[in-house]
């Protein structure tokens, strides 16, 4: 192995402080030299020149030269990233922290579908709420987990009262029983009064919510949906590190504000390695009982969202006054057949299978074994 190879394999070593990831993984290696007799230059990219943590990087570069027999003298050049550089960067980061991810109480190839948004304001609870419902009322046992600390409500909606208690140290979600299936639900409404104020921010909210996940008992669920606040701040961020396989439903209203806000969340989800199952425009135009079309909050936002993010539209749900009214009483309308929210369904059980059978194999697999048992094939 020549004297660069040993060096290059002793900075792979070497971990960027706040990405925690080898700089050689991260790219920022940019060159390597050996001049004369074992003078060593290393020509060292950070994502800006005014790096706080310039200094440790240097040292720590310098030191791993050193530590290489046939090594002389080192120089540290310090140079910045353009913008494609810094962007690779940031995605070897992301699926560093993706395959360091801990491990949850997840039976393996269990979906986790997180339904986000860029906005508040645009139904997402509601969403999650009908979807989550009308896959237990189909017989699936459903979690949900209602990541969004600070404006919790998917407990009201969900119907769901009393006491989160704790076995072998693990909380355990609340259990709902809707038709043949199951809700098994975790949410601060379920730990906090519903009228206090969480004045929590940063690692604070960050570690809540790995606790709802890596602290929890969800082993018995089929599929996870996550609720989680508008925007792309720590709790999505933190989703996405915990739970590498995570699939992002965007929910968006149709006029054009929404929509371009609701960008950020898609852009959000690809960049951090994310799949991005589509998008479900919520509030949509409503026809009344005389024939007339109302599009309250404008028409063909969603469409053009999912244009824009080279994705599908699952679903377009009309403005519906009895959504609000069943979820005020915690009976959401998918408790029975409905028309707007069981195609969205059928669709999310296609692209995120209840049960983890993504493949064509592993379904063909059930299906030998549900005729062996003599089970109908569906």
């Amino acid at each position: 192995m020549s004297l660069v190879e040993r060096v290059r394999e002793r900075l792979a070593a070497v971990r960027d402080p706040e990405l925690d990831a080898s700089i050689v993984d991260l790219g920022m290696v940019r060159d390597l030299l050996v001049e004369g007799d074992g003078d060593l230059v290393v020509t060292v990219a950070l994502t800006t020149m005014g790096c706080p943590l310039r200094s440790r990087i240097e040292r720590d570069v310098r030191d791993a030269g050193f530590a290489v027999d046939g090594v002389r003298s080192v120089e540290v050049r310090v140079v910045a990233m353009d913008a494609e550089e810094r962007g690779a960067a940031l995605r070897a980061a992301r699926a560093h922290a993706q395959a360091q991810a801990p491990t949850t109480t997840l039976r393996p190839g269990v979906p986790a579908v997180a339904v986000a948004s860029g906005k508040g304001g645009v139904g997402k609870s509601s969403v999650t709420a009908n979807v989550a419902t009308a896959l237990a009322r189909r017989g699936r046992r459903v979690g949900v987990l209602d990541a969004d600390v600070w404006g919790f409500s998917l407990s009201r909606l969900l119907g769901v009262r009393g006491p989160v208690e704790a076995v072998g140290g693990r909380m355990v979600p609340l259990v709902r029983e809707v038709g043949t299936g199951s809700l098994h639900v975790l949410s601060m409404g379920l730990l906090a009064d519903e009228g206090a104020a969480l004045l929590w921010r940063g690692l604070v909210v960050q570690k809540a919510v790995a606790q709802f996940l890596e602290d929890a008992d969800w082993s018995g669920v089929d599929i996870l949906l996550i609720d989680t606040p508008p925007g792309t701040g720590d709790i999505p961020m933190t989703l996405s590190r915990l739970l590498p396989s995570l699939g992002v439903v965007v929910v968006t209203t149709p006029h054009p504000a929404a929509q371009g806000v609701a960008a950020r969340t898609g852009d959000f989800a690809r960049k951090s390695n994310l799949r991005l199952l589509g998008v479900v425009e919520n509030m949509a135009p409503v026809v009344c009982e005389g024939g007339v079309r109302h599009a309250y909050f404008g028409e063909g936002g969603g469409a053009l969202l999912a244009e824009s993010l080279h994705t599908e539209l699952l679903a377009s749900i009309p403005l519906r006054e009895d959504v609000a009214a069943a979820g005020d009483a915690g009976q959401p309308v998918a408790s029975a057949p409905d028309a707007d929210f069981d195609p969205l369904v059928d669709r999310l059980v296609e692209l995120a299978p209840p049960g983890g059978a993504p493949g064509c194999s592993a379904r063909m697999l059930d299906a030998i074994a549900r005729a062996v048992e003599g089970a109908p094939l569906g």
